[in-house]
């Protein structure tokens, strides 16, 4: 006789009972692996440990693994990056810099240029809040990334989104909210002088 599938059950999941993602999966394989690292546990403990983890369904199996190990400020749990362009305006990247879950940016009079093409992200998502105001907002993103604008208010000045839908695996979504104001918000990838500076100075 064929085993039939498990019938669903009607009541809510409990927390613990949720099944785990593949990101979940791969944030507690690198608490594992710093925890190692660390010298918080050993090599044999840590093969074992990965093994699990890989086999994990739900985040009560994740969750044993990290019970003993110290808890992780997550980035996404940090308060939000704003970033204002006041008189003279204001600037985050293209160097190396650590990307909160929660991103808000006012464009003011002088606009605002963010630009995540050098920074290491291993969050899902990232929010972004962009309010052109007077001379708007410009936002940069690698070529794996993709961008939701759905949520966007283009205003009077408008919402040019230049990106791509061709977004690799394993890297985060730009969810882009805000308003266009009347100096406009633009998302796109690298530009060919931004392209040239990052295959001249990789890191």
């Amino acid at each position: 006789m064929t085993a039939q599938p498990p019938e669903p059950s009607s009541r809510p999941a409990l927390p613990g009972e949720l099944r785990a993602s593949h990101d979940d999966r791969e944030v507690v394989v690198e608490q594992l692996r710093d925890a190692a690292a660390e010298g918080r546990i050993d090599l044999d403990e840590l093969d074992a440990r990965l093994e699990q983890a890989l086999k994990s369904k739900t985040h009560a199996e994740l969750a044993v693994l990290t019970a003993d190990l110290p808890k992780l400020h997550s980035p996404a749990s940090r308060l939000p990056l704003v970033l204002k362009g006041g008189m003279l305006g204001a600037s985050r990247g293209p160097g190396r810099w650590e990307v909160p879950g929660h991103v808000i940016v006012h464009g003011g009079v002088g606009g605002v240029k963010i630009d995540f093409t050098r920074v290491e992200c291993r969050l899902p998502e990232v929010a972004v809040e962009a309010y052109g105001e007077t001379s708007g907002v410009t936002i940069v993103i690698p070529d794996a990334w993709a961008a939701d604008t759905s949520g966007m208010d283009p205003g009077v000045g408008g919402l040019k989104d230049e990106t791509t839908s061709d977004r690799l695996p394993g890297t985060p979504l730009i969810r882009l909210t805000g308003s266009g104001g009347p100096g406009g918000v633009v998302i796109r990838h690298p530009n060919r002088r931004e392209r040239r500076k990052l295959h001249s100075n990789p890191t």
